[in-house]
């Protein structure tokens, strides 16, 4: 059985205590009271589904409070069960009188009881049925914009909802007994007044259903779009029309718009991808230059967005020096691409001059500061290094510290981040002079960006430099690169990058 809500009602203290014993035992809330004024405030305040109400009680008995719980009961039906030794039958009528919908004498007899509660339990389930019905009917109703119009199975119109003044501007009383075809133009009502002459025509009575795309006629006679539902519903075997009209006025002029608008959008994007193109084509030119096919070098750059905002850039000075780059600008996509564009051209002007770590960093940096506004930087990592006498020089600034591997993959030398990202303070300020080292045969520097070390996997766990320095162990240097993207790969699996990442392997000779 479903619980239900109950009022137990009785001045006898053991009475009650038995009856609310009883109830919940088989699964009910019960509320308590010990007279009839208490009974009929609870009742109010509580809202039970049913109420147990003893007779004689001080304060109010339960004749009076059975009449002023019934005068509360409006919008549905709560029952009242009398519990009382009181078994003459003028008890019973004055009880039935008062409101009461059922009577147990005392003691009772709990066996009867529970089968009145079953009872009462599918009267209180059939009244929430109908209940809910009719909600959801007058819900519907409430809301209807649709005009609705019925017909006799001769289209002449026999009532209409208010919606269809709104839509049509004829008063009901206007449109009660005129033919429907006078709501269409005229070619739309020829063929309309002969689908609904066939309907009559025909010998069956099911229904049929029929929903169009129409032009509707207003009263002041301009025509405007709606779709029209027609339904056939069979009454005493005498057919009725019910057409539902929907005025799509709106809804065409915000197709109009969105089309209008898709339109605009369309030569937009066209725009921007042939403007991005063009952009990757001139950054192309600036970045790829041939100092980045040097064999000792091996670099990759994955960009988050169509943009990458961290660069790579390689050249060989004329005294032979080799010098490399890599930059990794505020942000990523286009606007962080633009920043670095100053950065490569005067690299590779300084470095084709011979020009020292520390003259091209302050030109970097002086250039930066002038032209990026506040909270935009570029971080990089710039090396030298001379073949001939295995010796270099390095400048870390804002980038992740560099590492120098042996030939077996250990990390030989670590260059730590000392140094601020360009373009934040004045070369006054900058300080910090590139590190010098020396390096043994087969030796190989490694450069990164954040964006490597910081990749995630699905469970949000970083690459790092942990997953650098695994990747790299027990390798050889020829294929030493390529096991560092292969154990990059496997980390993400499949993911997708949040910034750019970007990596260079450089042979030491």
């Amino acid at each position: 059985m479903n619980k239900i809500k109950v009022l137990a009602v009785d001045d006898n203290r053991t009475n009650l205590h038995i009856l609310q014993v009883f109830l919940k035992r088989l699964g009910h809330d019960v509320i308590l009271a010990e007279n009839g004024e208490e009974a009929v405030r609870k009742f109010e305040t509580e809202l039970p589904d049913l109420v147990l109400l003893d007779i004689m009680m001080p304060v109010m008995d339960g004749f009076e409070a059975a009449r002023r719980i019934k005068a509360t009961t409006r919008d549905r039906w709560t029952p009242v069960i009398f519990l009382s030794a009181l078994n003459r039958d003028e008890n019973l009528v004055e009880g039935l009188d008062a409101g009461a919908d059922d009577y147990l004498t005392k003691p009772i007899n709990f066996v009867v009881l529970e089968a009145k509660l079953r009872s009462v339990q599918r009267s209180l389930s059939l009244q929430q049925d109908s209940i809910d019905s009719l909600r959801r009917v007058q819900a519907i109703s409430d809301n209807v914009l649709d005009a609705i119009i019925t017909s006799d199975e001769r289209g002449n119109i026999v009532s209409v909802n208010q919606s269809t003044e709104r839509i049509f501007g004829w008063m009901p009383a206007e449109l009660r007994g005129q033919h429907v075809s006078m709501l269409m133009p005229a070619i739309d009502a020829a063929a309309h007044y002969s689908h609904v002459k066939n309907i009559s025509a025909a010998n069956s009575l099911q229904n049929i259903e029929l929903e169009s795309e129409v032009e509707a006629k207003h009263k002041d006679g301009h025509l405007f779009p709606a779709t029209m539902m027609i339904t056939q519903v069979v009454l005493d075997n005498k057919r009725m029309i019910i057409g539902v009209v929907r005025d799509i006025s709106e809804r065409k002029r915000t197709e109009r718009k969105l089309r209008e608008n898709a339109d605009q959008l369309q030569t937009y994007f066209d725009q921007t991808q042939a403007e991005q193109q063009l952009a990757l084509r001139l950054m192309e030119n600036q970045l790829h230059r041939k100092g980045l096919k040097d064999p000792r070098l091996h670099y990759k750059v994955i960009p988050a967005e169509n943009f990458s905002g961290d660069i790579v850039a390689a050249s060989r000075s004329p005294n032979g020096h080799f010098y490399a780059l890599l930059a990794d600008a505020t942000g990523h996509g286009l606007t962080a691409a633009i920043s670095v564009l100053p950065v490569v051209a005067l690299f590779y002007r300084m470095s084709k001059r011979n020009h020292s770590l520390r003259e091209i960093v302050l030109e970097l940096n002086q250039q930066l500061k002038e032209s990026m506004p506040v909270g935009r930087f570029v971080a990089i990592t710039l090396l030298s290094l001379n073949e001939s006498s295995r010796e270099g020089d390095i400048w870390v600034g804002g980038t992740p510290e560099a590492f120098l591997f042996d030939r077996w993959g250990r990390i030989s030398h670590t260059f730590p981040s000392d140094n601020l990202p360009l373009g934040i303070v004045s070369n006054d300020e900058l300080g910090g002079h590139p590190q010098h080292f020396s390096w043994e045969a087969e030796s190989q520097l490694i450069l990164c960006s954040d964006g490597l070390l910081e990749a995630s996997d699905a469970d949000n766990n970083q690459f790092g430099v942990a997953g650098l320095v695994a990747a790299a162990a027990n390798t050889s240097p020829s294929d030493r690169f390529e096991k560092i993207e292969i154990a990059l790969v496997r980390h993400q699996n499949g993911g997708v990058a949040s910034d750019d990442i970007s990596l260079m392997l450089i042979d030491c000779p």
